[in-house]
């Protein structure tokens, strides 16, 4: 970071932008490398798989599992507002570590394009494109997906922005030929980052918040429309909502204390009322903040998310259910 320069604009714990046009991350940028988890015995690597962009995405399977069993995919999409983070996070790391272990699935962690180096849509686009990628040949002839991968049980999760991506590539895939090709059962999103231009919920009482998100998402965004573009705000008008959502299954995560809680519970009460998916399941995390389980993989409640997840994945699941975790 460099004091000497004058900042334009800083969005803490995100970015520093500077008025000569560069700018310092503030936080995500450390590096963990894959390998084996002594802890979880789940191993990893990173492959490149969008040698156009130059998009690489770290696999996790567990090593214990026998080479004749196929596995759930999970393709992941991390989080950090769209600007911030990786696969090679150490947060992010050690997280999916956990995860893995307790879904038993082989994961696909996408390392998109961030902003402000490729503004959005990049980010969405990385992420179609990398399930573009699960359905091709190339994938299916990947060495760990072609032992362990079940091509036919196909699932996104993401927390944060990444959780928002999965909501936009599965109603994509509703009108897209891929649909056909790429059998999607179901979505976890966590924390999921949605928002809107006016406030609801604990954001009215909360206008501190709310404006930092604002200026968050127009950093992130540059649209006309602002906080009630389509990407942030799936019910905003000229949005497409969530009616034909291409997957069986939807967990909603949300946490107690987050600002972004209400935007959440708003998601998965829209997807009830609209008839679909078959299975929506909605969990509140009391007294905790938005992504917590990304600091704390190891607390008590960011294990019963996991295993909230892993009922996803793993379960047949119920029509419509809500939990609340204390």
């Amino acid at each position: 970071m460099d004091s000497s320069k004058e900042v334009s604009l800083e969005i803490f714990p995100y970015i520093r932008v500077y008025k000569d046009g560069t700018f310092d991350r503030l936080a995500g940028f450390e590096i963990a490398p894959p390998g084996l988890d002594p802890e979880t015995r789940v191993e990893s690597k990173d492959i490149l798989i969008l040698p156009d962009t130059g998009v690489s995405a770290r696999i996790y399977r567990p090593s214990s599992v026998s080479a004749t069993t196929k596995l759930p995919i999970v393709i992941y999409f991390h989080g950090g507002a769209f600007i911030i983070s990786s696969i090679a996070d150490p947060k992010y790391h050690f997280c999916l570590n956990a995860l893995v272990a307790e879904c038993n699935v082989v994961l696909i962690s996408v390392d998109y394009r961030r902003v402000p180096e490729h503004p959005l849509p990049a980010a969405y686009d990385d992420s179609w494109a990398a399930l573009q990628w699960i359905a091709s040949e190339e994938a299916q002839s990947e060495p760990w997906l072609r032992e362990r991968a079940d091509f036919n049980r196909l699932f996104l999760v993401g927390d944060s922005g990444g959780a928002n991506m999965s909501h936009h590539l599965a109603m994509r895939l509703r009108d897209d030929v891929l649909g056909e090709r790429v059998k999607l059962l179901g979505i976890g999103m966590i924390q999921p980052y949605f928002w809107g231009k006016m406030p609801i919920g604990a954001e009215v009482a909360d206008p501190g918040r709310k404006a930092w998100v604002d200026s968050t998402w127009q950093f992130v965004c540059v649209s006309d429309k602002g906080c009630d573009d389509p990407l942030i705000n799936p019910f905003a008008d000229g949005s497409p909502g969530v009616d034909g959502l291409a997957c069986k299954k939807v967990l909603v995560i949300v946490s107690q204390k987050d600002i972004l809680r209400d935007r959440g519970r708003l998601y998965y009460e829209k997807l009830v009322e609209s008839g679909g998916p078959a299975e929506a399941e909605f969990m509140e995390i009391d007294g905790v903040d938005h992504v917590f389980h990304i600091y704390d993989p190891s607390c008590e409640k960011a294990k019963k998310l996991f295993k909230r997840v892993a009922s996803l994945i793993n379960s047949d699941g119920k029509s419509h259910e809500k939990e609340t975790v204390e």
